[in-house]
């Protein structure tokens, strides 16, 4: 699971050092001047200038330790460097040492002992050591849970628990056991009652706990207005956020909305001082793909793989470069980057998945139809139904090919607006596709549920979650699942 960061509004204009410093003051509970503007720093990714504001604060003060780890956890998580791991695990048991000997008190030192925590537990996940990472969700999570508990009004700290408690509580049951072994139920209700909290209410980390949960409801709760207009909000008042601005763009393009997010991507910050994010890169590469941009996509991801450090989205890469060889008739690299996809990589994250089994299948994809797919995922959706109109079945048509056509065109005239359209096609797939193993009919389904819980049709909406749910094998069951399951939930 990768982090979310944290994000704080203020001033971040550097104080030049001094010679002598006076203490800085600060309220119960709450960062220091100083440490905040270096946190705001460590949010914009930003990591020398992070630094020298750090120098100016007290060596070990709880807020400096606290800042100190963000950055570095930052820093690991997006350059996703192995060989930096190490060195960042090292550097949080120090930092665990340093709490314990301390003489401060309150809930501050109570939340930055549980964060470090949960930050060590996001590394050793993210660099395979699983069993590590879970005990120390465990104690991150009972720490949290007790500084909540006996300061109920400290709010950064409602903010972590309640988002560990969102996430393991939407976890697919297939997660949701191990994590239970631990004594971690987690609880959807009780963790977006505490995000709201965090968000709606002023405190250090406020707009962490907006930008949190803003990403929840945009991605399970159907709610993209609200969240691009945060996001929106953030990157114009700090156009130098690093952060902000990749927020913007993967918003942007989750909404289909492919010009803006290139035009954002266009106007990232970057250069001396930022920490460099890869992964910009591949995003650009998927929007041009969805434009027809073939080479200019070709250069991004190529980019990409030579920048990225880390094993995730390597297969997707190196599967998008097949697509847009493919389809501009490269056949020669079309077949290298093929072969490629199987070399390296993890298939943790579902496009890895998907990849892998796009190469495991050895099906070869059909040209219309995946051009249909590029065009609806950047929201072109009448070019993608010129696109499939040209596709026609045959006898001799892969039952994988006979089901995603009408799912095409039900995205299609679902982005259009055309919603009797696109719930005859999703009920076309849905009964062409039996238990067949893609992930067009658990679609379907989820996508006809969000069609009539928006109508009121609990009752409709309530079966076709369930059905989404009853597929047993798919190459997107854990995000279907989950969102199925949150669904049902709010209906209940």
């Amino acid at each position: 699971m990768l982090a979310l960061f944290s994000a704080f509004l203020g001033e971040t204009l550097c104080a030049p050092l001094r010679e002598f410093r006076q203490p800085e003051a600060a309220a119960p509970n709450a960062l220091t001047p100083r440490q905040a503007r270096a946190y705001a720093e460590v949010l914009k990714m930003r990591p020398e200038a992070a630094r020298t504001l750090l120098q100016e604060t007290v060596a070990n003060s709880v807020g400096t330790l606290l800042v100190e780890d963000c950055l570095s956890i930052t820093e690991l998580m997006v350059s996703q460097d192995a060989s930096h791991y190490a060195a960042t695990i090292e550097a949080q048991d120090q930092r665990l040492e340093a709490l314990e000997k301390s003489r401060e008190t309150g809930a501050l030192l109570h939340y930055t002992r549980a964060e470090i925590q949960l930050h060590q537990a996001a590394a050793q996940v993210a660099f395979g050591h699983e069993v590590q990472g879970a005990w120390n969700l465990r104690q991150a999570y009972q720490q949290m849970q007790a500084t909540v508990k006996r300061y109920p009004a400290y709010l950064p700290a409602r903010k972590t628990l309640g988002m560990m408690q969102f996430f393991i509580g939407s976890l697919p049951e297939g997660y949701r056991w191990f994590l239970k072994l631990l004594g971690l139920p987690g609880s959807i209700t009780s963790g977006l009652s505490n995000l709201r909290a965090a968000a709606h209410q002023p405190n250090d980390f406020q707009t962490e706990a907006q930008i949190i949960l803003a990403l929840v409801e945009e991605t399970y709760y159907k709610k993209p207005i609200e969240a691009l207009q945060l996001v929106s909000r953030l990157s114009g008042q700090q156009p130098d956020n690093l952060l902000f601005n990749y927020l913007l763009i993967s918003l942007n393009k989750k909404q289909h909305r492919t010009d803006a997010a290139l035009a954002a991507y266009r106007a990232h910050p970057g250069g001396a001082g930022y920490v460099p994010l890869p992964y910009l890169r591949h995003m650009a590469a998927d929007l041009l793909l969805y434009q027809g941009q073939y080479a200019a996509s070709r250069r991004e991801n190529e980019l990409f793989l030579k920048e990225f450090r880390g094993a995730h989205y390597r297969k997707d890469a190196y599967f998008k470069l097949y697509l847009a060889a493919w389809l501009s008739n490269d056949g020669r690299a079309a077949d290298q980057y093929r072969r490629q996809i199987d070399a390296g990589g993890r298939t943790i994250v579902e496009e890895d998945t998907y990849a892998q089994r796009f190469y495991d299948d050895q099906q070869p994809l059909n040209r219309q139809l995946t051009r249909a797919r590029l065009q609806i995922d950047g929201g072109y959706y009448r070019e993608a139904l010129l696109t499939l109109a040209g596709f026609h079945t045959t006898t001799a048509t892969p039952l994988r090919d006979q089901l995603e056509a009408p799912y095409r065109r039900a995205r299609a005239w679902q982005g259009l607006g055309r919603l009797d359209s696109a719930r005859v096609f999703f009920s076309r797939t849905i009964a062409l596709a039996g238990n067949a193993p893609y992930y067009f009919a658990p679609q379907s389904a989820l996508q006809l549920g969000y069609l009539y819980q928006a109508e009121g049709q609990t009752n409709t909406a309530k079966t076709y979650f369930q059905k989404a749910l009853s597929y047993p094998k798919h190459e997107y069951k854990n995000s279907t699942d989950t969102k199925a399951k949150l669904a049902l939930a709010e209906l209940k």
